[in-house]
């Protein structure tokens, strides 16, 4: 079991790097890690941008973790994937895959991903909550080798519906991701209990 955070955006509508704001005591990257630890992960590659020092630099403080970079600055979550992917070892089976801006997931619902591959090996794996699907994704590695070329997560999950699971959480967080500093403010909030 491992797991690829993507944190190789460029935070166009938060201003700044969100992966490096503060959050409940570390930062947003320093609490997806933490969650992905606390939930049992303890293969993790971060995918940055070539500007991405910075957030490289933080993610490294954590054991455990490696950095890629996907060196195109435009390239979409896809190719972010496939950079992960490309870094981890051969002998993963099973993947996690993490937007780094959804830092409010509970360790439990990392746990109860990996719990639920293990009887369903073959299964893409989503969370959902109140009806909506959310992330983290948790996929096995021979599915996440179709990524090839121009392919989206999306392409594969719809090449074969019936290898998708959904797996209802009670956790908001898989929901709630921070794209501007109005969602910040309402994460943060939210994390602090103010919210």
């Amino acid at each position: 079991m491992a797991a690829i955070l993507l944190a190789a955006g460029q935070s166009r509508r938060m201003g700044t790097c969100k992966q490096l704001l503060p959050l409940a005591g570390t930062t947003v990257i320093g609490r997806c890690l933490e969650t992905l630890q606390a939930g049992g992960v303890s293969d993790i590659v971060v995918v940055v941008s070539p500007a991405g020092h910075d957030v490289a630099e933080t993610a490294l403080r954590c054991s455990g973790v490696k950095t890629a970079v996907n060196e195109d600055p435009s390239g979409d979550m896809a190719s972010s994937v496939r950079c992960g992917r490309d870094a981890l070892p051969a002998v993963v089976r099973s993947v996690i895959v993490a937007p780094g801006d959804i830092p409010l997931v509970q360790p439990a619902t990392v746990q109860a991903l990996i719990s639920t591959a293990v009887h369903n090996p073959s299964c893409i794996i989503i969370p959902t909550h109140a009806g909506r699907r959310g992330h983290p994704l948790l996929l096995p590695r021979i599915i996440l080798d179709e990524l090839a070329g121009t392919l989206t997560l999306r392409d594969v999950f719809r090449s074969d519906p019936g290898r998708v699971i959904e797996l209802d959480v009670p956790d908001a967080g898989i929901l709630l991701d921070m794209d501007t500093p109005e969602d910040y403010r309402r994460l943060t909030a939210i994390s602090t209990g103010t919210g």
